[in-house]
């Protein structure tokens, strides 16, 4: 899978895709990411890529511009429908459909080339997400300064998801939300602790009794913190 990341503030992204999953992802050729600056995509001798909007109010607006020269250089086309076969083009947006883990794992089991698109101030020309965007996601209902901190959250929620990622084909099958549940709690040595023991079904060696008590914990987890999760007809989990 290929990853692009189009954003006016490319150094905010450092060092955080050279760390843990992502990292050994990039290493072992299963993911590659860039981040793009924008204003290198800007047609006046400025480099604006913002301006006011039409009809008043406050802010500014990102400029359309930069973003489909940007989009043509990336994915070889503006035109949406004429996109190669997996390719996506994310806009992060509050008003977008919430990440949650049954769309990153679409987004992992689907998608070959993923260019997302961070907002910044009141957002994006309508033009962009009308002839360009497949996608607008949204990781909340909240208000971020721009879309740089939900670009890495949808990455790495995606990247986790791809075949050998992980280095275990049941990790991500376990996680929370994987089957509309929390995941379990988890217990490591010391057995005693300050007092606090493991359970002791986790230390009796009988597969079947674990798995059947780790499921009872899942469901009492999620009854005691998500309930919404057990009430959820869309089957979708997690945010």
């Amino acid at each position: 899978m290929k990853i692009d990341v189009l954003t006016i503030f490319p150094e905010f992204f450092g060092a955080v895709f050279d760390f843990g999953i992502i990292r050994r992802a990039k290493l072992a050729g299963i993911v590659g990411v860039q981040v793009h600056d924008i204003r290198e995509y800007a047609i006046d001798k400025h480099k604006m890529t913002d301006d006011r909007p039409f009809g008043g109010g406050d802010g500014m607006v990102m400029k359309p511009e930069p973003i489909f020269a940007a989009i043509e250089n990336l994915v070889g086309t503006s035109n949406r429908d004429a996109y190669p076969k997996g390719t996506r083009v994310v806009l992060l947006s509050p008003q977008g459909r919430q990440l949650k883990q049954n769309v990153a794992k679409e987004f992992a089991d689907d998608a070959t080339h993923i260019v997302m698109i961070c907002g910044r101030y009141e957002g994006v020309d309508e033009r962009v997400n009308e002839a360009l965007v497949t996608d607008e996601i949204s990781i909340g209902d909240y208000v971020l300064s721009g879309g740089e901190p939900a670009a890495i959250v949808v990455a790495d929620s995606i990247i986790r998801l791809l075949p050998d990622a992980l280095g275990s084909e049941t990790s991500a099958v376990n996680d929370s939300f994987s089957d509309g549940l929390l995941d379990c709690p988890h217990y490591t040595r010391p057995a005693e602790f300050r007092g606090m023991k493991v359970p002791e079904v986790l230390l009796n060696g009988n597969h079947a009794e674990i798995e059947k008590w780790r499921s009872i914990m899942a469901l009492e987890k999620t009854r005691a913190v998500r309930p919404d999760l057990l009430n959820n007809e869309n089957g979708e989990c997690g945010s």
